[in-house]
């Protein structure tokens, strides 16, 4: 089984460089474009590229992400809470830059400094993760998208990459970044990480 993994194109508050977590902003043109130029890339990489199934965290930019990557309309994709983006509590809408020691140092060193209170943790995040893939990988599809976000993804990546600690945390996932994993009976490996 291939599945492609990737976070959704641009949205206003990516822009204005805000904490979006689950605030349900939808793309902006750039975000639209991004995916756009990324569905081309992936077919010139993957030349008749066709998902067996696309998935997706419920938030309207991850939606319409994968409804542009994959070609689907949005009744075809499979939208899953688990894969949501982290929940920041009373951090959601605020600058990167004001966030306050505690919360800037979760972010930035997961695996040294505890969440605030109201935001998410790396065990729920990883939990969900493993729960969401575990059941991806007993599916017959060969070939996956998975459109999510920034924070959970770093641990989609970690259960995928076997990381003991759950994550892989840097650097951070761009903008419709998409990250191609290989999982069979011998294990699970990156094959390739593909931007614009």
């Amino acid at each position: 089984m291939k599945i492609f993994f990737s976070r959704h194109g641009q949205t206003r508050l990516n822009h204005e460089h805000l904490m979006q977590g689950h605030m349900d902003e939808p793309l902006n043109d750039v975000g639209r474009q991004q995916a756009r130029e990324m569905r081309e890339l992936l077919q010139q990489r993957y030349p008749g590229l066709h998902f067996d199934a696309v998935y997706s965290s419920p938030l309207s930019r991850a939606v319409e992400t994968a409804g542009i990557l994959s070609g689907l309309p949005e009744e075809e994709i499979h939208k899953d809470e688990r894969i949501i983006e982290v929940s920041f509590g009373k951090y959601e809408g605020k600058k990167y830059s004001k966030l306050g020691p505690a919360m800037t140092l979760y972010w930035a060193l997961p695996e040294l400094f505890p969440a605030p209170a109201t935001v998410e943790p790396i065990s729920s995040m990883t939990a969900r993760s493993s729960s969401f893939l575990n059941d991806i990988l007993k599916r017959k599809e060969q070939t996956v998208l998975v459109v999510c976000h920034g924070g959970i993804l770093r641990s989609l990546y970690g259960f995928m990459e076997g990381r003991r600690n759950g994550i892989v945390w840097r650097p951070k996932p761009k903008n419709c970044e998409i990250r191609v994993y290989e999982a069979d009976e011998r294990g699970r490996n990156l094959l390739e990480k593909l931007q614009k």
